[in-house]
């Protein structure tokens, strides 16, 4: 609360927005910071309403009643452990939304299905916890699956969460392509960046190449006939961004640019810790070595995080985005790193 109205007086006071790039981050952190404590206040109202109800069925000896409650403090239980995750996500960004890719690596087709079988756990996931998402960029795969698949995901500590999911994801399984049904190994990578406001990186447009190209698509009468897709390639960096799905060119660049303002922050924050190097699939080859986290399916069921060491036998479970025990260890192991 200190935090909240000491921000609060800062915006009230004369030449708050003189800085706009300072006044933006304050604002945001203003609104983190109103959201954890809306959600903490709703939590601690439930429960009182739990503990009165529970009093009144003691004391009327209705074991119906206690059952329910018993039932509904365990949903609220669960919505403390998810709110004290969200205090360990300390990063600037980790309210904001983000840009979620995955990318097809060693492994041919099987490794285009499987990163199309990740696609779909985050979709399940995100649609489990309330995110929203709106699919920028696909390149499909030759025979199956995608190479590549880009989301915007928009919603609370969007980014807070799937930061903890960047880097190669290893799939162990019989391969349906295979007519033998040998067992093959496929390999996938994960980034996540978050959504910037536009002044937060300021970008020199003589460092832009700007490529236009028709949109590919399955053909027939909705075929896209006029260059509307965007590519943009960031000169000094290299980084490539583009955007096909939008139908304007107007707003295909508006989404490309978005991206690119996102990696090149990326890219700065990885110049201040080199460990991050290692976690970026993009940043070398997404096959054999270092992985974070392994789906075997073949010849038994397990899905181990190599970072955490948890692991389940659940597979298909975590396949349907049932992977938030991943996700909370791995933000405990974070906030421990950086304690210690």
């Amino acid at each position: 609360m200190k935090q909240i109205a000491s921000i609060e007086e800062a915006m009230a006071a004369p030449g708050f927005w003189d800085r706009p790039d300072e006044a933006r981050l304050r604002v945001q952190k203003l609104k983190e910071l109103k959201a954890r404590v809306g959600q903490a206040a709703a939590l601690e109202k439930e429960v009182q309403e739990q503990r009165e109800l529970l009093e009144m069925a003691l004391s009327y000896d209705d074991e119906a009643e206690v059952e329910a409650v018993g039932a509904r403090v365990e949903v609220l239980a669960a919505r403390l452990d998810r709110l004290e995750f969200k205090a360990m996500m300390a990063g600037p960004h980790d309210f904001s939304g983000c840009w979620f890719s995955v990318h097809a690596g060693a492994g041919g087709t099987d490794a285009a299905d499987w990163a199309s079988m990740l696609l779909r756990m985050y979709k399940m996931w995100m649609g489990d916890q309330g995110l929203s998402w709106e699919l920028v960029e696909t390149v499909a795969g030759e025979e199956a699956g995608v190479r590549r698949a880009v989301l915007k995901v928009e919603g609370e500590w969007a980014y807070g969460w799937l930061k903890c999911e960047i880097g190669v994801h290893r799939l162990v399984r019989q391969s349906p392509f295979d007519a033998a049904h040998r067992r093959h190994t496929a390999f996938a990578a994960v980034d996540v960046i978050p959504i910037l406001e536009e002044q937060e990186i300021e970008i020199d447009e003589n460092d832009l190449r700007i490529d236009t190209f028709r949109s590919g698509g399955a053909g027939g009468q909705h075929v896209n006939k006029t260059d509307s897709a965007v590519r943009i390639t960031h000169l000094p960096s290299g980084i490539v961004t583009q955007c096909q799905n939008e139908r304007s060119q107007h707003k295909n660049k508006a989404v490309a640019m978005a991206m690119l303002l996102s990696r090149l922050y990326r890219l700065r924050e990885q110049e201040k810790e080199e460990e991050l190097r290692k976690a970026y699939g993009e940043k070398g080859e997404i096959g054999w070595g270092y992985h974070i986290r392994s789906y075997v399916l073949h010849p038994y069921r397990m899905v181990k995080d190599e970072r955490t060491g948890v692991q389940t036998s659940d597979a298909d479970s975590v396949l349907d985005g049932r992977i938030d025990d991943f996700l909370g260890a791995e933000l405990r192991r974070r906030l421990a790193r950086s304690r210690s």
